[in-house]
């Protein structure tokens, strides 16, 4: 039987808002922003995220144990993580400063210990990864029930930034790495993949920029995305400190490429202009 007119209209209106049978409709893009808008004073400050924290025990298989610090309140879900390594002879408690910093920005951060004091960047670079496993695998229940597991950076400095290079080099699943000040032998690292920023200090005498940090940022030539940011006037154990502007760039690489939280974008590109920085380099796709 021939339906009126008005039917005809309404069957036709509700057909159009059947989706098409085999089509998904698209769905919203994650974001993994935490914490206010940033400000240009913001960045160069600790965040607002109240901290907690707990140890973990040199007993520990595949590292020395350590320290993670972690946002109090889950009230805006779970947080990226950064495993931090110490540099040479160094210990996790002498970056008490910078992992509270990032973690207060919302991050999970666990600040460990190697095997041995004197490990080379090799190894620390297999225990990094070790670590990445371990807070993986769930640390504990508080630290588990805020980590997004898939959400990973790896960090370090001296000896330990270059043990970052070398994890960044085995684990392209890795959202980012930072090296500060890093020391290695090995002074070409195209096969890394990942995200990555280097810290450098102008007048760093243990790593010298003009041998470490730079060619290690100029020969990363396979990073989705790099930076260099050198420190004005800072030595090698400035990652040892509470440096407004070595935090910074720290935050803001984590934010950006862990969180990938555009609101950053802003900070690193077009590249920061301040006499606290001697050098910056940048790829800047945004």
């Amino acid at each position: 039987m021939r339906r009126s007119l008005p039917l005809r209209i309404a069957a036709f209106a509700a057909a159009l808002t059947v989706p098409f049978l085999g089509t998904a409709a698209p769905a919203e893009a994650d974001t993994y922003q935490r914490g206010p808008d940033p400000t240009a004073s913001s960045v160069l400050s600790h965040g607002t995220f109240a901290l907690s924290t707990t140890s973990v025990s040199s007993a520990v298989s595949g590292f020395g144990g350590g320290t993670i610090y972690y946002p109090s309140s889950t009230d805006e879900g779970t947080y990226g993580g950064v495993v931090l390594a110490p540099g040479f002879t160094a210990s996790s408690w002498m970056y008490d400063s910078i992992a509270r910093r990032a973690a207060s920005h919302g991050f999970v951060v666990f600040a460990i210990d190697t095997n041995s004091i004197y490990d080379q960047p090799g190894s620390r670079g297999t225990q990094i990864l070790a670590a990445v496993d371990y807070l993986k695998k769930g640390a504990s229940s508080a630290v588990a029930s805020r980590l997004d597991e898939s959400r990973i950076a790896v960090s370090g400095h001296s000896m330990g930034g270059g043990g970052t290079l070398e994890a960044a080099k085995a684990n392209s699943s890795l959202k980012a790495a930072v090296a500060l000040q890093p020391w290695h032998t090995d002074k070409t690292w195209p096969e890394v993949r990942v995200p990555t920023m280097i810290i450098g200090a102008e007048d760093d005498t243990i790593a010298p920029v003009a041998s470490h940090s730079i060619p290690f940022y100029t020969s990363a030539t396979g990073a989705r995305e790099k930076a260099y940011g050198e420190v004005a006037g800072a030595g090698h154990l400035i990652a040892n400190t509470d440096d407004d502007w070595q935090g910074r760039l720290y935050v803001t690489w984590l934010k950006r490429y862990v969180d990938d939280d555009t609101r950053y974008s802003q900070f690193l590109c077009p590249p920061p202009s301040s006499s606290s920085l001697s050098d910056y380099r940048h790829t800047c796709p945004d």
